[in-house]
């Protein structure tokens, strides 16, 4: 890609992840191009990429839209990301360093104390880095590969479950239920408690579907 592109092809994604871009949405070329600075042909080939991705629609003579995901196909992925984040978990529990075990504890003591303190950006990005501390210890690299491709299709989603009222004080629980797992070094138990992470979001979206799109 070139620099432009790059620019533009993040500069859009950013917007249709965090929820500026609704589903849905007309993406107009020209509009875009003006916004961020560069050419429609940069504008083309960056909302290209986005469809590869599976973020936009783009259909002859009518341009690209947001994609938008039904109930049942977030669903879908979320059953299929339950799995793969339990392989991803067994893995890990049996492979699992006692560096990146500390490293757990401290990303999650600092979620705790963003909860506590209500500052949720920063909690969900230490989330994030929660489970990805998992994904490197797992060296199942294929797996990872597949589940941040669900997580970037639902990220939008999923950011949104905040709004739910008791869902991170849940969600803080089930990390820590997961972290003890890990430090047990219990393959079986590791896969339990993240399945059951993964499930309580499939059941939270399932639930709230209306407040989250």
């Amino acid at each position: 890609m070139t620099r432009p592109m790059e620019y533009a092809y993040q500069f859009i994604k950013d917007k249709i992840l965090d929820g500026t871009y609704r589903p849905s949405q007309k993406l107009n070329e020209s509009d875009l191009s003006s916004l961020i600075g560069v050419s429609r042909n940069t504008v083309k080939k960056a909302l290209l990429k986005l469809e590869r991705e599976n973020l936009v629609e783009i259909e002859e003579n009518k341009g690209a839209t947001v994609k938008s995901h039904t109930l049942d196909e977030i669903l879908n992925y979320l059953e299929i990301r339950e799995v793969l984040e339990g392989l991803l978990a067994r893995r890990a529990a049996a492979s699992i360093t006692d560096g990146k075990l500390r490293e757990l504890e401290e990303v999650y003591l600092q979620m705790e104390d963003h909860l506590k303190n209500n500052r949720l950006d920063e909690y969900s990005n230490l989330n994030r880095k929660f489970h990805q501390i998992i994904y490197d210890a797992s060296e199942n690299r294929q797996a990872v590969e597949l589940v941040n491709v669900i997580k970037t299709q639902l990220l939008r989603y999923h950011l949104r479950t905040v709004l739910v009222p008791g869902r991170n004080r849940d969600s803080l629980e089930e990390h820590r239920q997961i972290l003890e797992a890990l430090k047990a070094r219990d393959p079986a138990l590791a896969e339990e408690r993240i399945r059951r992470h993964v499930g309580n979001i499939r059941k939270t979206i399932h639930e709230h579907h209306s407040l989250l799109v």
